[in-house]
């Protein structure tokens, strides 16, 4: 006769304490008496028939049910027809986004993500498994985020990129040098922006928290796109000092600083008595470390504890791991690379400063705000290095308006014009300015200059939503908005097509280069090549500049000496090429759906900014540039407007001269090995200088 699952369970534990109390003797249990009765999950639930009347009510979950009951989450009575669901299955989740399994894990491993479950109720999980469906698109939650995680879409990676190469020696990843970093840092930043470029053109769902740099930063470990894999204290081959980051992913990948999340990293090593940590690299948050006035002195907060950052610590610190790192460093008198996290201006963003080298002073443990003990270490910046952090804080000091620049020629000599001021400077000499013009931010085509052509704009209301292909201009665009939602450019193009000011979409992301400057300019006299450009702010890789403002000209119609003009762009000059954008077998595209990446120029055009201009007319050449040139255009009124727009290249640190490669008029044979030769003797100083341009 079958008993109902309750009289079963009352049962067995009726045997388990009967045998127990018979196995006693003293203190002794004789538990392998108790271990011959099967654990009760492999019991399988057997329900009595209806008819059948036991001791207590006790029905099976799909009915028939007594009078007055009713049946429960998860059971229904539409799954009276079904299977007992099988609990085994729902212990075998789904897997995971092919970049994060097993075989692909990198040395960083990012946050694990929860097993996706079924929406159907016949598949029971255990009650922690529990989660709202699936609606994610492979994003990770930022660190130190209480969102809960979602669930990566599987990506199907094409069989042409299972065999991706990445270009990078076996040497070359484990010692860098300044062409590695600077080639895994734009390959790295590529990927990030195309992740978010898709990541924008897909339906907003609430409660998501995109993070494309760890999707790119996770891709970039497992293809090894990375270098420095060698950990060492000191210096990293190829990271200079006053590079700026804007993701920790970006230090991980050249070795600066290995934890994504963690401040203090660190190397095992052979010590007098055993293995013990030294410290090799430390980044300072900025929340709660101090530097006493003084930008070569930081007191550093110990790690653990709780939330110590935001004066939430829960307990006191620990010696150990990164805290007994530095203590040993100290003790052995082992510099640390320090890496200053700071606040960008311009968003409410952080980006990182390498800032050098620093010795530890001394320790100590002092009570917190809530009582608990907290580890302090006095860091000091080794002698002979170049500023980067003192740059920063000097900077903040000039926007403030105390002390006034040595050298200050004029506040503002757009006077008014641009919307941020943009300051001229010398310190090298006695001039007082470069020669006077009409300053401008717009391009003015001369009559002579026929570049109307038939042209539509959008009719998006409020702004154009990527992904939307009934957009006009983002199919001009390929079907991509050229833009991330920050603003920064995703890829180069022969050409971009901006929303015009005619368009209805007032508020439009895809009018960057028609909205001014964006950072805080100044001009100033370079030592042996005239006057330069620079950016009191950091400049992340894609961001736009600046447009080459002046008179357009259609250069088959006018004297040729107008070519050679120290204030003239050209576009029909020869340019070395590169590549900026993502690759499509890192992102796991087809490679034939490569996007070329050459300017296409429907006329010959020049732009002279000798009469009227604006702040490009003094951003000198280099042979190993930082910023780009893009040519983009609109429509206005019937009428197509084309103008020349500069982009960073790369992550530019404040202070640091902006350049851009002028080109070559014309191949003119061999000369000293290069191929190209221009009229004009260079004086970048670049590595790479091939001696002339223009």
């Amino acid at each position: 006769m079958m008993v109902s699952l309750c009289m079963r369970v009352h049962f067995i534990r009726k045997i388990r304490l009967f045998r127990t109390m018979e196995g006693n003797h003293g203190s002794y249990t004789d538990k392998t008496r108790v271990l011959d009765i099967k654990p009760l999950r492999s019991l399988k639930p057997v329900f009595p028939s209806g008819n059948q009347a036991p001791p207590f009510v006790c029905a099976p979950p799909f009915g028939p049910f007594p009078p007055g009951f009713s049946p429960f989450y998860p059971f229904s009575s539409s799954q009276a027809n079904q299977h007992t669901p099988d609990l085994n299955q729902a212990q075998n989740p789904p897997q995971h986004h092919p970049q994060y399994t097993p075989q692909h894990q990198p040395q960083y491993q990012p946050p694990q993500f929860q097993p996706q479950i079924s929406s159907e109720p016949s598949l029971v999980s255990p009650l922690r498994s529990f989660r709202s469906p699936d609606t994610s698109n492979g994003d990770v939650e930022p660190e130190a985020s209480t969102v809960k995680r979602k669930i990566p879409k599987k990506r199907v990676v094409r069989p042409e990129n299972l065999n991706f190469e990445s270009g990078i020696s076996v040497a070359e990843r484990e010692n860098g040098n300044r062409k590695v970093v600077t080639s895994v840092l734009m390959r790295f930043d590529a990927l990030r922006r195309r992740f978010s470029q898709l990541d924008d053109a897909k339906e907003a769902v609430s409660g998501i928290i995109k993070r494309p740099d760890l999707k790119a930063g996770s891709t970039c470990m497992s293809r090894g796109v990375r270098t420095n894999t060698k950990k060492r204290p000191g210096i990293v081959h190829g990271v200079e000092i006053g590079d700026v980051f804007y993701f920790r992913f970006e230090m991980c990948l050249v070795g600066l600083h290995s934890p994504s999340m963690a401040g203090i990293d660190y190397l095992i090593v052979k010590g007098e008595k055993d293995e013990e940590p030294i410290a090799t690299s430390i980044v300072s948050s900025g929340y709660y470390d101090n530097d006493e006035g003084n930008p070569d002195v930081l007191v550093y907060t110990g790690q653990g504890g709780g939330n110590a950052d935001k004066e939430k610590q829960t307990s006191d610190q620990k010696l150990e791991r990164g805290n007994l790192a530095l203590e040993k460093s100290l003790q052995k008198n082992s510099a640390v690379r320090v890496i200053r996290g700071l606040k960008e201006a311009s968003q409410s963003a952080k980006i990182y400063i390498y800032d050098g080298l620093y010795e530890i002073k001394e320790s100590w443990v002092e009570k917190g705000k809530l009582g608990h003990n907290t580890f302090k270490y006095k860091l000091v910046r080794a002698p002979g290095q170049p500023p980067a952090f003192a740059t920063w804080t000097a900077i903040q000091k000039w926007k403030a308006g105390m002390p006034l620049r040595e050298g200050l020629i004029l506040p503002d000599l757009t006077s008014g014009v641009e919307s941020i001021p943009v300051s001229l400077l010398n310190d090298v000499d006695n001039e007082n300015g470069p020669a006077y013009f009409t300053y401008s931010t717009t391009v003015k085509y001369s009559e002579s200059f026929k570049l109307a052509q038939p042209s539509f704009g959008c009719d998006c209301s409020n702004s154009c939503k990527p992904g939307n292909l009934n957009c006009h201009c983002i199919r001009k665009n390929g079907g991509d908005f050229p833009y991330s939602s920050n603003g920064v450019l995703v890829s180069r193009k022969p050409m971009i097509y901006e929303c015009s000011p005619s368009c209805p979409c007032s508020a439009c992301k895809n009018k960057v280069t028609q909205m001014g400057l964006k950072v805080r300019m100044e001009v100033f006299k370079t030592a042996d090549r005239g006057w330069g450009l620079r950016s009191w702010d950091p400049i992340r890789a894609g961001s736009f500049i600046c447009i080459y403002a002046g008179e357009a000209k259609d250069k088959s119609k006018v004297h040729q000496a107008m070519a050679y003009d120290d204030y003239t762009f050209d576009t029909t000059r020869v340019y070395t090429p590169f590549k900026w954008n993502y690759e499509p077998g890192l992102a796991d595209e087809d490679a034939s759906q490569e996007m070329p990446e050459e300017p296409e120029i429907p006329l010959p055009l020049i732009i002279s900014a000798r009469n009227f201009g604006n702040v490009a007319r003094f951003m000198n050449h280099s042979c190993s540039p930082n910023v780009f040139w893009q040519p983009v255009t609109y429509e206005n009124n019937g009428q197509l407007f084309l103008q020349v727009a500069f982009f960073a290249l790369s992550h530019i640190p404040p202070m640091t001269e902006l350049t851009y490669d002028y080109g070559v008029s014309r191949p003119s044979g061999t000369q000293n090995g290069d191929t190209l030769h221009g009229i004009k003797k260079c004086f970048c100083g670049s590595e790479y200088c091939r001696g002339s341009f223009g």
